[in-house]
């Protein structure tokens, strides 16, 4: 036999060939002997082999539900032995359809992370220090309890319960209320609370777990700040469908990479400037005609007459009648009448008298005199945005011809709620998705407001080839239920009366006390954010430290950094996290309790540290009451499954608090003698628990016979059935339920049954807030609840009820000729957030970041690839390596988030180039904005949402001395790894392991 080949499929074997060429496989004994030579089964002739493309990698699979990122795919999970052998994506999945990214690949390294806590741990020396002692999950617990039951038995909301991306807010939320305190929220406020915010109050739904393009019929995608890490498979999947089908892909982004380097155009916009470009786009509409006057009247409050009455505590509200309904002014009846009148034909334009004297405008009216002001025209924005005025006609004549020019219309009748039957579906095929690159800006939620703006304008919206609602949505705009917490609703010993975290829809819903000082302690819900409908993560360290507006007991963090990736002023935070009050000498913070999977950067600073599992040991639920994961085309809910069992002295998040709940005797958690409600913890909660009469976590196979979807009384075996079906569940809308659904008769009743709507009325499109006005006639004097005098002004301002645009504060703040360019960060595909970034096969991929910088901005400055710089803010200055490139905008820089490490966390090597070679940016950015004249600072983040503004940031680049080069700084004291991590490995071998057992 005289040549050979190695058979990598099977590790152990050799391919000969022989004389007669064909091949033979040498079966080897784990000695080396050779037991057997067989002959191959070959190709089409001699010498060809045949290649083993799926060769068995285990001995069993299980399915379950990645958590790598958002996106939330479904999995296979191959078993060899008892342990994970390999991860593939679920061709039945409706998420991603079996496509799988290098995330959920690598989920095994995550799940045998060297970082990975293995016992509750006490701190025993300073915080910060890393000193610990394990100690006994009854000694944590018990713990847990006495420092939380003190609190609720004196003052709940001395307790602050903040979660980070988690997946389980529902249970979260439900969890805070049940204690009875409104300090609770998560990670949306860091992230795109101004997307979910601005979506829910424009049209009942919004970008990303709220909709999606319609990725087969559309036939122009307009991508406003989304990078690649962004629902990534979704994305990908549906871009290759529009490339396909030959549609446009325009990508607005200050940054070329991801889905704008694939895009048939990309828009390098200056950061903080989408609304104002899209506000151009509309004025070219209006100006040229260019817009869908039926889907206005039929479907949004255009024709809503707006009472005009300056200095009255009604203007600019809806004019309604007796029983409270909107009017429009019918034309053939020359009247006011109700705006949902069927058969109503309303007016669009014009100023009426109403019958108590005063006069009304129709909101289309007031929206066309606003943007077709020339503030809004190219020639007007070109400057501040960087987009050439000719660009902007371009891209407006471009919507305009997709959305009219190409119109599609589907043979596919479908009834409104009126009972008016439609004999066919009309679509404007233009699509828009936008994410965290236009949400984290001072500026986002009006931006964000504007582009669903400009849908409603095309007509556009859950049409043919537009944006596409996912179930549960839509909702009314803005739905239920308000946010619970304030004067009289928060007592010892008492759940609250609702959940933490909601909607409102006026001052009167604010937690405010009766000076309007907040009563939240991240000052969410108050005049600081009135809309922060998220919450205020970002802030809850920082007014902890300060006892503003009051000092708290315990700070309980689940997955939540802030120690360092997720806290803007890293430094500072740290040092907040462990400083002494001088007059006591105790912490200003006296108790964090932290719950993580690993040992990141804040465990150094808890107290108490409650280790979870991996999301392949636990029970998990993906639930339509929390962050969905349906489709255009459907409802769906997932779990994930123990697919092994932990190795370490590990509990699920979940249950612990459930565990917690059940020993402080929790409403709701307790039965009626005391016994744990749950005691089966996560799992038994998933199919036992009820959120409404027949409404629990998980939708699918409901009923005691499990024959019900949607609402039905719990199942035992409801589990059984979603494992048996791939851990998911999907409900297929009826073809007459897919498009309209604000106004769909058949979509309307349905939601209604299965308990995603209260009623089945109509939900009209809001071109025109009310609630945003509401809030400003308080800041104009009127009304029960009105802002302090401080705060009147910035209400008066940003509470317009039709999108406005202004500059980023910060960027408004600061010199701009000392601080002239730019500075974002964008997520790799192949990472999410900084649990990621300490993956062994992901790390391979990106070890280090760069700060990228436009070859023409570098040149001005002196700089050459690979230079080493100093990064400098008004807040602060790291030191970092550059690399030049095209594809940004000249203004800006930019890097890679979350790769840099404190040195020693994650279990990595203090030299790890993580800490040697990476950075924050977040070391640059301030919590908070200037101080000014009366003293006061508010926080560095949307006045309407509270949502964090790190994209604000501006920056000056100085070329580091020779001396300096080598290392990026800031650099911290490296931590020490806490008792129970296992020693660094040099190198991680995991699949070594199964190579051996292979060939035995």
């Amino acid at each position: 036999m005289p040549s050979s080949s190695e058979d990598r499929s099977r590790p152990g074997n050799r391919i000969v060939f022989g004389t007669d060429g064909w091949p033979r496989r040498v079966v080897r004994t784990g000695s080396g002997g050779i037991v057997e030579v067989q002959r191959c089964a070959g190709g089409d002739r001699p010498g060809s082999p045949r290649v083993e493309t799926s060769p068995r990698v285990g001995d069993g699979v299980a399915y379950s539900t990645c958590y790598m990122c958002a996106c939330r795919c479904g999995i296979k999970v191959h078993l060899r032995d008892g342990r994970v052998r390999y991860i593939e994506g679920n061709r039945d999945h409706p998420v991603n359809r079996g496509v799988l990214c290098a995330k959920g690949s690598a989920g095994i390294m995550n799940h045998r992370s060297p970082a990975r806590l293995s016992a509750p741990l006490l701190r025993v020396g300073e915080r910060g220090s890393g000193e610990f002692r394990e100690i006994t999950w009854d000694e944590a617990l018990a713990l847990a309890t006495e420092w939380l039951g003190a609190i609720r038995a004196t003052d709940p909301r001395r307790l602050a319960f903040f979660t980070g991306r988690d997946q389980s807010q529902a249970l979260t939320g439900w969890w805070a209320s049940r204690f009875g305190t409104p300090n609770y929220a998560a990670h949306g406020g860091f992230c795109s609370v101004n997307v979910a915010a601005a979506g829910m109050y424009s049209i009942g739904g919004s970008f990303w777990e709220f909709g999606e393009p319609d990725w087969e019929r559309a036939r122009y995608l307009l991508l406003f700040g989304v990078a690649e890490d962004h629902d990534s498979n979704p994305i990908k999947i549906g871009l290759g469908k529009l490339k396909r089908r030959g549609a446009k892909v325009v990508s607005v982004n200050p940054v070329r990479t991801g889905y704008s380097a694939i895009a048939d155009e990309w828009i390098g916009i200056r950061p903080g400037t989408d609304g104002l470009f899209v506000l151009a786009l509309v004025h070219e509409l209006l100006k040229a005609d260019r817009i869908d006057l039926d889907f206005l009247v039929r479907y949004t409050n255009a024709p809503w007459l707006v009472v005009r009455d300056p200095g009255g505590g009604a203007d600019g509200l809806f004019a309604r009648d007796a029983e409270g309904r909107p009017l429009c002014w019918d034309t053939a009846r020359a009247e006011p009448v109700d705006a949902l009148r069927p058969g109503a034909t309303p007016a669009l334009i014009g100023t009426f008298a109403l019958p108590d004297g005063r006069t009304a405008e129709p909101v289309f009216q007031l929206l066309a005199a606003r943007y077709l002001d020339p503030r809004y025209a190219p020639e007007a924005v070109a400057g501040e945005t960087g987009v050439p005025a000719a660009t902007i006609r371009r891209i407006a004549a471009e919507l305009a011809h997709a959305a009219f020019e190409q119109e599609i219309v589907l043979d596919l009748p479908w009834t409104d709620w009126a009972g008016r039957r439609h004999e066919r579906t009309v679509g404007r095929p233009v699509a828009m998705h936008a994410m965290r690159g236009v949400s984290a800006h001072s500026n986002g939620f009006h931006t964000c407001r504007a582009i669903h703006l400009l849908q409603m304008l095309l007509g556009s919206v859950d049409r043919p080839g537009g944006f596409r609602y996912k179930p549960p949505f839509p909702r009314p705009a803005p739905p239920g239920p308000r946010p619970a917490g304030r004067a009289g609703e928060v007592a010892p010993g008492r759940p609250l009366p609702g959940p933490p975290l909601g909607f409102p829809a006026g001052p009167e819903d604010l937690l405010v006390e009766a000076d309007g000082s907040p009563r939240r302690i991240d000052k969410a819900f108050s005049w600081e954010a009135p809309l922060a409908v998220h919450g205020m993560m970002h802030m809850v360290i920082a007014n902890a430290w300060k006892g503003a507006p009051y000092p708290i007991d315990t700070l309980f963090l689940y997955m939540a950094n802030m120690a360092w990736n997720s806290a803007m002023n890293t430094a500072g935070t740290m040092a907040m996290l462990s400083d002494r009050d001088p007059a006591t000498g105790g912490y200003r913070i006296p108790r964090i309790i932290y719950a993580d999977a690993y040992f990141s950067e804040m465990v150094a600073y808890a107290d108490l540290v409650l280790p979870d599992t991996t999301y392949l040991e636990r029970w998990d639920c993906i639930s339509l009451l929390d962050r969905p994961i349906g489709d255009a085309d459907g409802a769906a809910d997932a779990i994930r499954q123990p697919v092994v069992a932990p190795d370490r002295d590990v509990r699920p998040f979940q249950d612990v608090l459930l565990d917690l709940g059940a020993r402080l005797g929790l409403p709701g958690l307790v039965d009626e003698d005391g016994a744990p409600k749950y005691p089966g913890g996560y799992a038994d909660y998933m199919v036992n628990h009820e959120r409404g009469p027949g409404v629990g976590p998980l939708a699918g196979w409901r009923g005691p016979d499990g024959t019900r979807h949607g609402r039905g009384a719990p199942n035992p075996k409801q589990l059984e059935r979603y494992v048996a079906n791939g851990c998911f569940w999907r409900h297929e809308l009826a073809e007459d339920q897919r498009f309209h659904r604000y106004a769909n008769k058949a979509y309307l009743d349905w939601a209604a049954a299965i308990g995603f709507l209260d009623r089945p009325e109509p939900i009209v499109l809001q071109l025109y807030s009310e609630p945003l006005q509401r809030f400003r006639l308080a800041a104009r004097g009127h009304g029960p609840v009105q802002p302090p005098d401080a705060h009147r002004a910035r209400v008066e301002a940003h509470f317009d009820p039709l999108p406005i645009w202004y500059p980023p504060f910060e960027q408004a703040a600061i010199d701009a000729a000392a601080y002239p360019l730019h500075a974002v960060t964008q997520r790799p595909m192949a990472m999410y957030h900084s649990w990621g970034s300490q993956n062994a096969w992901l790390r391979q991929i990106h070890g280090r970041n760069r700060l990228y910088v436009h070859r023409r901005a570098a040149a001005r400055l002196g700089l050459a690839d690979d230079d080493w710089v100093w990064v400098v803010s008004p807040h602060g200055r790291v030191k970092v390596q550059i690399r030049l490139m095209e594809g940004v905008n000249e203004d800006t820089v930019w890097t890679w988030n979350a790769v840099g490490k404190r040195a020693g966390a994650w279990n990595l090597d203090p030299g790890a180039p993580e800490a040697t070679q990476g950075f924050l940016l977040n070391h640059l950015i301030a919590e908070l904005l200037p101080e000014r004249d009366d003293g006061h600072r508010y926080a560095n983040a949307d006045p309407v949402t509270g949502q964090a503004a790190w994209y604000d940031l501006r920056v000056r680049l100085e070329k580091a001395a020779p001396a300096e080069a080598g290392e990026t700084a800031p650099r911290f004291p490296a931590l020490a790894p806490p008792p129970g991590l296992p020693r660094r490995p040099a190198v991680l071998r995991y699949g070594a392991a199964f190579r051996g057992r292979r060939e035995e």
